[in-house]
């Protein structure tokens, strides 16, 4: 029986789930973000934190127990020199799940899953803060222009009426 045994299983086999797990971390360590169903995010995210946690203590029997779970040596090397490097300081919480919506074949949802400290639009999104924005006033300037000329002529129309027209009434009877 099984009871209180909760995992999601994915609808795969036990090889062939660890296999994918295993693959898709890889590509989360060497891309940084990846695009992929919500259920293997979540199932994902359990299996990378341990690996991503175990690279802050930069020894031989670490490398040897990450590269155990990858089985890849560039993501290995990846992991221990770049990412390390920026979660040193971070108790927990490497990976970030955003969610994106339905997959039109099988409405299946949709989300990425990053690394925290690689997503650049976030971290931008502070920095803007600090930094003067740039605006563009190409259009504001360009509508001002026309606005003036047409001004201008209206002017100088009206003075042009205003020699050329004939006297008024009043001028006449003086």
């Amino acid at each position: 029986m099984r009871h209180g045994k909760s995992f999601n299983h994915l609808g795969r086999t036990s090889a062939h789930r660890k296999a994918m797990l295993s693959n898709m971390a890889t590509s989360l360590i060497l891309h940084k973000r990846i695009k992929t169903t919500l259920a293997k995010a979540k199932a994902l995210r359990s299996y990378v934190e341990p690996i991503i946690n175990r690279a802050k203590d930069d020894t031989t029997h670490s490398r040897r127990m990450v590269f155990r779970q990858l089985q890849d040596k560039f993501a290995v090397t990846a992991l221990f020199r770049e990412v390390a490097e920026k979660i040193v300081d971070r108790p927990g919480g490497y990976t970030r799940i955003l969610k994106l919506g339905n997959r039109l074949g099988d409405n299946t949802e949709m989300c990425y899953i990053e690394l925290v400290d690689y997503n650049e639009n976030l971290l931008n999104v502070k920095d803007k803060s600090t930094k003067k924005t740039k605006t563009t006033r190409r259009k504001k300037a360009k509508a001002k222009t026309e606005e003036t000329v047409v001004s201008q002529a209206k002017t100088e129309l009206k003075e042009s009426d205003n020699e050329n027209s004939e006297p008024s009434i009043e001028e006449v009877k003086e």
